[in-house]
């Protein structure tokens, strides 16, 4: 059963303290990758047959696959994927930054550009579950983003609803190899997959791993860590809609953290019933079971703005605000990724429809990390310009403070124009 825990009265470390899972395949991972390099293709035939048990013949999907995906996708499906898709369309678009100049003085302009990143990355988990949100959450914002080409990745066989997602989305490119050999393909490239600047996506360990050791040699969003949910609920709160908000997130991992925080002990106790009531009968209630008793707490505070401080503390990836006037509330909000704001906004509203990203910091790194974004997938460039009467102007004391540093050939580079050489 979930703990019921009194802030006031229980020590910080069981309220603050998680359970950061510790990769325990750092070296299959680094095998991996080194095969990847030096083998290329090969290497992705031989771990597709070794991981996935399939023999495929080819690794890129055909345009002629991608249209059989659409004809085999029911109709209802496609139609909701496509009013997602207009949904996150409409939300990013206002993402989209323009560059700026202006001349502070005579002769001098100063500036910033923005460049979309010219390939981009993204894996899709496949196996036993298909998440074609997530096709759709990352391509969209590098679609809008203005990026050259858009390749996808994700383990055979890829299923037709994920490949309509692609489509809707304007993925370019989709090639049917998983874990952490399609990350290292995308990181260094191979005889078919086309090396990219940036990958995105969430994965299991293997995929966390590998992107963990690719980074520096290619940019990455996130370490994805298991899935987080906080409610903060008042007593007029459902306890049937907390718990079965809590389970949305329970379900999907045992290490995933499902926490309510409340100035109500009659709530507490009444959603702990329901806990019990919702999750025998689940599909996968084991799973969620595991969660709720390994990571999952009931916290009593002692008002709503306390009840915010240790929300604040936790950081979480998804946050309910059950409560009067949620938007009250919102600038106490200082680390969250996503905020559902009041008692008819469950979490799975922004997985898969409202149009804010689903791709979110987890395990207390929203302290200063944001979700994925059309900004993930932009670089900046900055400018300047500087007139000969400009820097004649200046030169004396750009000079003056390379010298103050040590740095005698950074004054050179500025004295030697102003001698006429």
């Amino acid at each position: 059963m979930i703990p019921i825990l009194d802030y006031e009265k229980t020590e910080e470390s069981a309220i603050f303290q998680r359970n950061t899972p510790q990769s325990q395949v750092t070296e299959p991972v680094q095998k991996i990758i080194a095969q990847v390099c030096s083998q290329g293709d090969r290497a992705l035939f031989h771990y597709t047959r070794l991981f996935d048990k399939v023999d495929i013949s080819s690794l890129e999907v055909t345009g002629e696959e991608l249209e059989a995906a659409l004809e085999q996708t029911d109709k209802a499906l496609l139609s909701v994927l496509s009013s997602a898709a207009e949904n996150i369309k409409a939300y990013h678009s206002r993402q989209k930054r323009t560059g700026f100049s202006f001349s502070p003085e005579p002769g001098v302009v100063l500036g910033q550009k923005i460049t979309p990143l010219e390939k981009v990355g993204i894996y899709v988990p496949g196996g036993t579950a298909a998440y074609p949100s997530t096709v759709l959450m990352t391509a969209i914002p590098a679609k809008i983003a203005g990026c050259g080409e858009i390749i996808m990745v994700s383990p055979p066989e890829i299923s037709p609803a994920i490949l309509a997602a692609a489509k809707i989305a304007g993925v370019d490119r989709i090639f049917r190899v998983g874990g952490a050999q399609a990350i290292a393909a995308l990181a260094y490239g191979t005889q078919t997959i086309p090396r990219v600047d940036k990958i995105v996506g969430p994965g299991n360990a293997y995929v966390a791993e590998a992107k963990r050791q690719v980074f520096g040699q290619v940019a990455i969003d996130m370490i994805a860590g298991p899935s987080e949910i906080l409610i903060i609920a008042d007593e007029k709160s459902s306890p049937a809609h907390i718990a079965a908000d809590m389970l949305s997130q329970a379900e999907h991992d045992r290490l995933a953290s499902a926490v309510l925080i409340t100035t109500s002990r009659s709530l507490a106790e009444q959603v702990q019933k329901e806990l019990e009531a919702q999750v025998s009968r689940l599909p996968r209630k084991e799973i969620a079971r595991a969660s709720l008793e390994g990571q999952g707490k009931i916290i009593l505070a002692a008002s709503i703005p306390q009840a915010m401080e240790i929300s604040n503390r936790l950081a979480p990836e998804h946050l309910e605000l059950m409560v009067e006037s949620p938007m009250d509330y919102l600038d106490a909000i200082k680390n969250a990724g996503s905020v559902f704001l009041g008692r008819h906004c469950p979490e799975p509203v922004g997985d898969y429809w409202a149009g804010p990203n689903h791709t979110l910091p987890t395990g207390g790194t929203a302290r200063f990390s944001s979700p994925l974004s059309v900004d993930d997938f932009v670089k900046k460039s900055q400018f300047t310009a500087y007139s000969q009467e400009a820097l004649q102007k200046a030169g004396k004391k750009i000079a003056y403070f390379a010298q103050a540093e040590g740095l005698e050939a950074h004054a050179r580079s500025i004295t030697i124009r102003e001698e006429g050489l």
